[in-house]
């Protein structure tokens, strides 16, 4: 189990940092290719809608396959798209490169959530799952700085040297993976072809009652948890001053509260029960933000984002074992549609979230939207019947 929970760390940590690459290197891309500053974020963008386009598709037929093939080929995809962005000298073929890469990632990456609970038994499911969540959390912390550090060689080199780390990483996982028995019985074509054996896919996910609350449930923690993730940066710079290098070096400490839960995380679920930790970690949340915006320094702010995020670190392996918990036989696809569904989550909080900050004083419309939505998922997890172990 210590072999899985290493690989699966360094895949996550390889594609989380790769999602982050691009943004600290929009500036210098702007000006070497060409393109309008405000054009950028498409290249953030296309990533993202690569990935939950081809979520939705690659999922169920992850279901008919086995696993672990699945997950090599996907990461050696991504590997190589990633290298290929490093060689483009144009915005257009860059975003392209960058679609594809998300696409590729949405191959490979849903696999290691779907793997765990098939290998490991169900009483550690929860513990083995905060390694790839730490890789993910580790990458968000250290994916802005290396793709900073990198592009002062030169704009390929971070592509290079990530897509490089990748490809050998691929090698590692074709030694060292733990062997998948056979694919997982979900998915089978029939009469009604490819389309219709993906709408019976979801249809017999959602047929459970549990399924339906469990992602609303997610999708409302995610919008919460993106709202303040998104705009952090803009309230320490508007309400504290900092420059640049001051929200970097905030965001950095906030980050290792983060890394700190996910790293702690699987000791306090191996003594407590998982629905109570849940709840506990649901009230720790609500009430820090409910005070967040009352800071009157920039160190009373990272102080209580530390400690919020050092739980959202502890208890976000979580969400995922009750995702998966609800089927088995299609994991693929619960695990793709949990990507797309944070995907969703961020879309979302970007939408509300703007109008929100520029309309209320100071942080009160963030903190306040957050609370509301972490109410409502606390609500529905309750309703289900997910904080009762």
């Amino acid at each position: 189990m210590k072999r899985l929970a290493i690989l699966s760390f360094l895949v996550m940590f390889l594609i989380g940092t790769d999602t982050f690459l691009v943004s600290p290197m929009l500036p210098v891309l702007s000006s070497t290719m060409g393109f309008p500053a405000a054009r950028g974020g498409w290249l953030v963008s296309s990533y993202a809608i690569g990935y939950c386009i081809a979520a939705l598709i690659v999922g169920p037929i992850s279901d008919r396959l086995n696993r672990r093939t699945v997950l090599i080929v996907g990461f050696a995809m991504f590997a190589c798209a990633t290298v290929a962005c490093g060689f483009a000298r144009g915005f257009w073929v860059l975003l392209t490169l960058r679609l594809v890469t998300g696409l590729c990632a949405s191959i490979g990456s849903p696999q290691i959530w779907a793997i765990i609970p098939q290998l490991v038994p169900k009483e550690r499911v929860a513990a083995i799952m905060a390694a790839p969540t730490a890789g993910l959390t580790m990458s968000t912390l250290l994916g802005v700085p290396i793709g900073s550090f990198l592009s002062a060689t030169s704009t390929s080199m971070p592509f290079f040297v990530v897509g490089g780390c990748a490809l050998l990483m691929v090698v590692v996982l074709v030694l060292a993976f733990p062997a998948v028995t056979g694919p997982a019985k979900g998915v089978v074509a029939g009469a009604h072809g490819p389309v219709g054996a993906l709408a019976d896919s979801y249809r017999r996910l959602f047929s459970n009652a549990r399924s339906t609350r469990y992602f609303l449930a997610y999708l409302l923690f995610q919008t919460g948890n993106f709202a303040m993730m998104t705009f952090i940066a803009t309230w320490f710079a508007k309400g504290f001053g900092l420059s640049q290098v001051g929200i970097g070096w905030a965001v950095m400490i906030i980050g290792v509260g983060n890394t700190l839960g996910a790293l702690t995380g699987p000791w306090a679920m191996a003594r407590l029960a998982h629905g109570r930790m849940m709840l506990a970690g649901f009230c720790v949340y609500i009430a820090l933000y409910a005070v967040l915006a009352l800071s009157v320094n920039i160190i009373m702010a990272c102080a209580l984002l530390f400690v919020t995020y050092m739980v959202s670190g502890a208890i976000f392996p979580l969400f995922i074992e009750r995702l998966q918990s609800l089927t088995l036989t299609q994991r693929g696809t619960v695990s793709t549609l949990t990507n797309v569904t944070m995907y969703a989550g961020s879309t979302l909080a970007g939408i509300v979230g703007g109008p929100l900050l520029a309309v209320v004083p100071g942080f009160w419309g963030i903190t306040v939207f957050v609370i509301v939505m972490l109410s409502a998922s606390l609500a529905l997890w309750a309703r289900s019947g997910a904080l009762h172990d």
